[in-house]
């Protein structure tokens, strides 16, 4: 297309959309989202999935005046064979990925890029003959198409192909000769073939272990469902979507996507120790995700500390060579579990994969909100212009996301953060190990610590570059912890602080010396009381009262996120069980059976045992005991985890002890079911016995302290 097309496009835009580009793309204020959200409540931005008209105003502005990088985006997708108007459908009544049908899955996916090419070019042209082979395409396959199959992997052809046909459907939702019943035709295809496979996938698994399938089956899914939502104004599969990505039980759930964060928030993905073909699939699927919701006014690229950052920047740094032709990057790498398999270290396989997915990640994080993002927007540039399907390889990989980012997501800086942000400190053995986001403009960095809230602060380390994290080794008591950035133009203001205690301090002692009533008062003074759930009663107790479970449903709950900002601790109380019952608890603080830590008296093999876990069963780390807990006598217990090593007490001796416990309570993220005699496991029978004088603290009790506390 010639400049001169460009610029007819960009003035008839002119009159409505120039206030816009003035502006910024601003659509309202957006929803900072929490463990559970119903997301927006207004009505839907259209178009509003990956791409707003804001969107199309700012790309076309820019090919109007031949700036880069887009003019070279705008030559890839105009070079894409895809992006004809001369395209010819082949719709199928049925589309099969896996099993024994015929394998024409391939014939959807290259005319879901076809749509999607076309559908850009009449955005950006205005030039009708695009438009109308977009609108062929999608009106063909809407009143042919009547049903998916295949064998398991027809979910991925649902999710894949579902996200990116209903984006290519939003594209063209405005154009004229449209017609109505043929637009709502295509929606009741997306509505009638793909959702209910996308649903059933993500509501049963196909009855497998929720461990089972990896990230990327689950996200492609929760894509579908949120680009469907928003493409048939439909709020509530929008919502299931979100609200999947915030807390679902699988491993698409963001928490369970960025399995493990190393220091300087480097996010090691689920797939890590699979190969690198899917782990940076996960990212191309969870960038989309976050897209599409950021245009609806919900931000789960913000959620839990910029958290799909952290895997981005993690595989993004993994999947590059330190020089040409030279050795790629090192991360850290923890094991990793599920039913199928355990993981120990970082695969190689298809290690350098480039997928069309860096454009987005980098131009959302860095120069739309200032933050420093250096091994994503590394690659970004290192692979740019990102062209689409087609231009990766004629298999099925080379489809699995839009692309053209290239064009479409890069965007001018909107300006630096103004200082770092995000900043954690978690005590572990006796160092506190910060970490931080960076701002976009930052060279280097400085750590400040203080013994008082709001300071003074003096420098302790300086020059930092990456990754950003800094370990501390300070004394005895509370400190208190900001950072700067060093930039061209000078030094930043502080973060935000992080609070550390080094030593021991108590976060929930609940004595259980009330006489009447539900609730427990927290003795520790944070706040933390418990609440008597069923036929939980005070009763008289080893020395004094204690809280009385009957095994038949009582339990004792706890505040949700309880446990949310502690790393070592000591967790200790004195029980009484009446009797001894397989799989009961003493305590079980968590958010389901995919997360939680949790105290045992007689496990599977037949002795008391402390597991904490992020990845279910299958992934927990544990310490075991000798024997399980005595019927009928009164008894001490006590855990501890200082750094990675746990150990399990009984009257104030160690039992039990494990070095590989990696997992601190604060991984379990803002826990909402923290139980005191109940298990995450419904099926788990309750704690039948007496419990007095617990106690929660933030730091490692010694073995001399727990003997003492056990007298």
């Amino acid at each position: 297309m010639s400049a001169d097309a460009i610029s007819r496009r960009t003035f008839l835009y002119s009159l409505g959309a120039l206030a816009v580009l003035a502006c910024g793309e601003t659509i309202g204020a957006r929803t900072a989202v929490g463990a559970r959200s119903t997301g927006s409540t207004t009505a839907f931005v259209h178009p509003g999935l990956l791409h707003t008209q804001a969107d199309f105003d700012r790309v076309a502005q820019k090919l109007a005046t031949r700036a880069q990088p887009w003019l070279d985006g705008w030559a890839v997708l105009t070079a894409n064979s895809h992006a004809s108007p001369s395209w010819t459908p082949r719709p199928q009544a049925e589309v099969n990925r896996g099993g024994s049908g015929p394998q024409n899955y391939p014939v959807l996916y290259n005319d879901v890029a076809a749509a999607y090419a076309c559908a850009l070019r009449w955005k950006l042209t205005g030039e009708r003959q695009y438009a109308d082979t977009a609108v062929r395409i999608m009106n063909e396959w809407a009143s042919t198409l009547r049903q998916l199959g295949g064998d398991s992997n027809v979910d991925l052809a649902a999710g894949i192909y579902g996200y990116e046909f209903a984006n290519a459907a939003e594209i063209m939702r405005g154009y004229p000769n449209w017609a109505a019943a043929d637009f709502a035709a295509f929606k009741q295809m997306m509505r009638n073939v793909f959702y209910p496979v996308n649903h059933a996938f993500l509501t049963r698994h196909n009855g497998t272990d929720i461990t089972h399938y990896w990230a990327n089956w689950d996200l492609c899914n929760i894509a579908s469902i949120l680009a469907i939502g928003v493409l048939c104004d439909d709020r509530a599969l929008f919502n299931e979507a979100i609200d999947y990505f915030l807390s679902g039980p699988g491993n698409g759930a963001i928490q369970q996507a960025v399995y493990y964060l190393h220091p300087g928030y480097l996010g090691q993905w689920q797939e890590s120790g699979r190969d690198q073909g899917h782990n940076t699939l996960g990212i191309a699927l969870a960038g989309a995700i976050c897209e599409m919701a950021w245009n609806q006014g919900v931000d789960l690229y913000g959620y839990d500390n910029n958290r799909f950052l952290a895997g981005a920047e993690y595989v993004a740094k993994a999947n590059q060579r330190q020089s040409a032709g030279g050795p790629f990057f090192d991360v850290p790498y923890v094991t990793y579990s599920n039913v199928d398999v355990t993981q120990t270290q970082f695969s190689t396989n298809s290690q350098g994969t480039v997928r069309p997915c860096w454009a987005l990640v980098y131009n959302h994080y860095v120069n739309r909100m200032g933050l420093a993002a250096p091994w994503s927007k590394r690659f970004a540039l290192a692979i740019q212009p990102e062209g689409g399907g087609g231009n990766f390889g004629a298999t099925s990989g080379g489809y699995d996301q839009l692309g053209y980012g290239t064009l479409m997501c890069t965007r001018d800086p909107a300006g630096p953060a103004t200082a770092p942000s995000g900043v954690t400190a978690r005590m572990s053995a006796g160092q506190a190990v910060l970490s931080w986001w960076g701002v976009s403009n930052g060279t280097h960095y400085n750590v400040k610590r203080g013994a008082t809230s709001g300071g003074p602060y003096k420098t302790v380390a300086t020059g930092i570059v990456d990754p950003l994290t800094w370990t501390d080794s300070p004394a005895a008591g509370t400190w208190y912890y900001v950072v700067s950035a060093v930039t061209p133009t000078g030094e930043t203001a502080n973060s935000g602080e992080a609070r550390v205690v080094n030593g021991q301090q108590l976060q929930v002692w609940l004595p259980f010396d009330e006489t009447r009533g539900a609730t427990a008062a927290d003795r520790s003074g944070h706040g933390h009381a418990g609440t008597l759930v069923g036929d939980a009663v005070f009763a008289p107790g080893r020395k004094g009262s204690a809280v009385s479970l009957d095994g038949s449903g009582s339990y004792v709950s706890l505040p949700a996120g309880v446990l949310s900002d502690v790393a070592d601790f000591t967790v200790a109380a004195w029980v009484c069980a009446r009797t001894v019952r397989k799989w009961s608890r003493v305590f079980d603080f968590g958010a389901g059976t995919g997360r939680y830590m949790t105290l045992i008296p007689m496990a599977d093999t037949g002795v008391l045992r402390f597991a904490i876990t992020i990845s279910g069963s299958h992934g927990e780390r544990r310490v075991e005991g000798k024997a399980p807990l005595r019927a009928a006598q009164w008894a001490h217990v006590a855990v501890t985890l200082a750094g990675s090593t746990a150990t399990l007490y009984v009257d104030g001796v160690a039992v039990g002890s494990a070095t590989d416990v990696i997992f601190a309570p604060w991984r379990l993220g803002a826990t909402t079911n923290n139980w005191i005699g109940r298990s995450q496991y419904a099926s788990d029978p309750t704690f039948d016995g007496l419990v007095s004088d617990f106690r929660v603290y933030q730091g490692a009790l010694t073995a001399a302290q727990l003997a003492v506390l056990a007298q």
